[in-house]
């Protein structure tokens, strides 16, 4: 009685704001019920999860009071339905923190951090509920359940069993206090990376720009007028900025400037995270430990196709000794090539591989992805993408403009399935601003799911990242790398509007971690493909189509590097790992990391320079002990792409049985069952390592085979 005095006592204190406020009601008043983001101000949120902490707190009272005996409906079903007031602010609030922050909004996100936290714990170690889950799961094989109720009994059960509900007298307690740290930390973390990056700003000459391409000059010099400095050129450590840089700029002092700053951030000063991240992984192994686990490595991966740390390991240390032999070529061929170059011998450094990497891919396939700019202009590239689903699926992309958006940069449009019915609502956010995180990424402000009325309620995805920007005198023109970038992010966005699920929770990308790079990754294989650059790839002045031979040139280079590229990411899988498996804290963070990529090292460790306080994927992301799944997936993508070639790239009939049973099914099923229907068959390795020409086409099975 005496909570939901409080409760309602929270509730009515903020009804004074409720005609104000947009959080407090559903969104009526914009297209398909889209969030009205021209009418929400940062002083609408603090209030809106205070209210939606109370509203979901009360509304799992009702289900704890209810006298009858516990059932699917009146326990497990009643949980998934419970907190939509809070999830239609926290759908918001988030995603604009990494897209459209500002000092206020971070300091919004420390406040409502552990409050969000002790919320969360409240509900898992409710002792109450616990008891009627669990009474549902102990009679759950006398249930008539279908595949995805029987998903949602499962993962609720073993959500709540993963988050203390077994947990004890003081026991509840510390994993109360340890979760609360643990938000708090990676929230910091996340923080101290956007507010350093902003803090970067490297000011060059004329006599500075030798090597750059005209688009990065340009860029350089309109940043400096937007300073008031005419006559100099700004750059930052934008992705986009610092890759162009370090690929172009014939300056090997500026290069190792740009490098150095750029490895060394939040190492140091105030914005340094070396320890913060020692305590989220303290605070992580303390938790694990405190759930019977050995390490934190254990714990996370209980719930994943991989299955546990050895499986994982058996990837990442196979995957090494393929690419090893094939990495030790790739060098030395670059260190030949940058000698000749220079007219003497040159070790190539860190900062020196883009440089001459470039050069020699151009030298051996006259491929320069800057001179392919023209041929991908960000509006043709749009209707390119968005026309693959189109081929595929059958899926029509319109722009409403009535559909509020959160910034300029932005559009929204609506999508529409092959019969024409309405699937969903997409937001495009293609360029870098100092108010977005960097990188590349896909969310969504609304899933799937069917509401208690029966109806299917569609989706609303966003798919942001940090494009080159426009100039005053070119639009704004992609390398092909970033078309790339493109369609990764848009198989996310095609995973969760193409959702088909009764369940919010299960829906589009709410699948195993090492699932959801899936349908991204598999995107991908589309920019080797000629059929699909001829449809919109043209050069921006002229309209002619890009011409066969530039095809053939991204084609043929498509394995250059590929060595390279494994072992840069089997460092980051091992790192991860590295952290997440330890069994007492680190003191010494820089030796730790030096030690954990040892095997895979490219380059000898420079003092002083280290990913980790930096690696947010991790550390403020979902991927902790996960970042292997992006090779784990990649498998699992060149197999799927085999499988199409087999049968013609936009076969329909392939089609539908990816779209039916990996994109439709989100987490309703296991993953290896949805992979194995869509197949017909386990995936193998082999795919994989021929695409990369690391092999010729002979059967290898996977080394990591999925639970059958």
């Amino acid at each position: 009685m005496k909570f939901f005095l409080t409760a309602i006592s929270l509730f009515i204190a903020t009804m004074t704001q409720a005609h104000t406020n947009p959080f407090f009601a559903e969104y009526t008043g914009t297209p398909h019920g889209t969030v009205p983001f021209g009418v929400i101000t940062n002083a609408d949120y603090e209030p809106a999860i205070d209210a939606g902490i109370a509203a979901a707190l009360a509304e799992i009272d009702v289900i704890t009071a209810n006298p009858e005996e516990p059932t699917f409906e009146n326990t497990i079903v009643a949980l998934e339905h419970s907190g939509k007031q809070l999830d239609r602010v926290l759908n918001v609030f988030y995603p604009l923190l990494s897209a459209l922050s500002d000092d206020e909004m971070m300091e919004i996100s420390m406040r409502v951090s552990p409050k969000l936290s002790d919320y969360s714990t409240s509900v898992s170690l409710n002792e109450k509920l616990w008891k009627r889950i669990k009474a549902v799961w102990d009679k759950r094989d006398s249930l008539d359940l279908d595949p995805e109720d029987t998903m949602l009994l499962t993962t609720t059960y073993e959500s709540f069993a993963r988050n203390g509900a077994l947990l004890q007298g003081e026991d509840r307690e510390t994993y109360r206090r340890l979760s609360s740290r643990l938000s708090e930390l990676t929230t910091k973390f996340g923080q101290n990376v956007l507010k350093e990056l902003n803090t970067y700003e490297i000011w060059l000459t004329a006599d500075d720009l030798a090597g750059l391409p005209e688009s990065s000059v340009e860029a350089a010099a309109l940043a400096a007028r937007q300073k008031g400095c005419e006559g100099e050129y700004l750059f930052t450590l934008d992705q986009p900025v610092y890759t162009a840089f370090l690929k172009y700029s014939s300056r090997p002092d500026l290069r190792e400037r740009m490098w150095r700053l750029y490895n060394a951030r939040n190492t140091k000063g105030e914005y340094s995270n070396v320890e913060v991240l020692k305590e989220i992984t303290a605070t992580r192994l303390a938790i694990a430990r405190l759930l019977g686990f050995n390490t934190y490595a254990d714990y996370s991966l209980q719930r994943t196709m991989a299955g546990s740390p050895d499986k994982v390991m058996d990837l990442l240390t196979s995957l090494r000794d393929a690419y090893r032999p094939a990495l030790t070529r790739e060098l030395e061929e670059l260190t030949a090539f940058a000698s000749k170059t220079e007219g003497r011998p040159v070790t190539v450094n860190p900062w020196d591989y883009t440089y001459y990497a470039n050069k020699l891919k151009n030298q051996k396939y006259a491929y320069d992805e800057e001179q392919l700019r023209p041929y991908f202009e960000l509006s043709n590239v749009v209707n390119g993408v968005f026309g693959l689903a189109t081929k595929l699926y059958g899926l029509t992309f319109k722009e409403n403009k009535d559909i509020p958006v959160y910034h300029p940069d932005v559009k929204a449009y609506e999508v529409l399935d092959r019969d024409g019915s309405y699937l969903g609502v997409i937001y495009t956010d293609f360029f870098p601003r100092d108010s977005k995180r960097p990188g590349a990424w896909m969310t969504d402000f609304k899933p799937q799911y069917i509401d208690e009325n029966g109806e299917n309620s569609r989706p609303h995805v966003s798919i942001v990242m940090n494009f080159t920007k426009p100039t005053e005198s070119k639009p704004s023109l992609l390398t092909p790398y970033e078309v790339e970038t493109f369609l990764h992010e848009f198989g996310h966005s095609l995973h969760g509007l193409l959702a088909s699920t009764k369940y919010a929770s299960l829906s589009g990308t709410n699948v195993y971690r090492d699932f959801v790079e899936l349908p991204s990754q598999f995107n991908e294989n589309y920019l080797t493909q000629r059929e699909f650059l001829d449809g919109f790839a043209r050069h921006y002045l002229t309209g002619e189509p890009i011409p066969a031979a530039e095809v053939e040139k991204i084609i043929a280079s498509a394995q250059f590097g590929a060595a390279y590229a494994c072992m840069r990411q089997l460092n980051f899988g091992l790192t991860d790992m590295a952290w997440h498996m330890i069994e007492a804290p680190v003191e010494d963070a820089e030796a730790f990391e030096k030690q954990a990529g040892e095997s895979v090292k490219i380059f000898e460790p420079v003092d002083g320079m280290m990913m980790s306080p930096q690696f947010s994927h991790i550390f403020s992301g979902g991927y902790a002990a996960g970042y292997y799944s992006y090779k784990w997936a990649e498998v699992l993508d060149a197999d799927a792409f085999a499988y199409f070639e087999e049968n013609g790239i936009f076969d329909p009939e392939t089609a539908e049985k990816f779209r039916t049973n990996v994109l439709m099914k989100g987490g309703t099923e296991n993953p290896a069952e949805l992979y194995r229907r869509f197949r017909g068959q386990d995936p193998t390795i082999d795919a994989l390592l021929i695409r990369d020409g690391i092999k010729k086409p002979e059967s290898k099975k996977l080394p990591i085979p999925m639970d059958k």
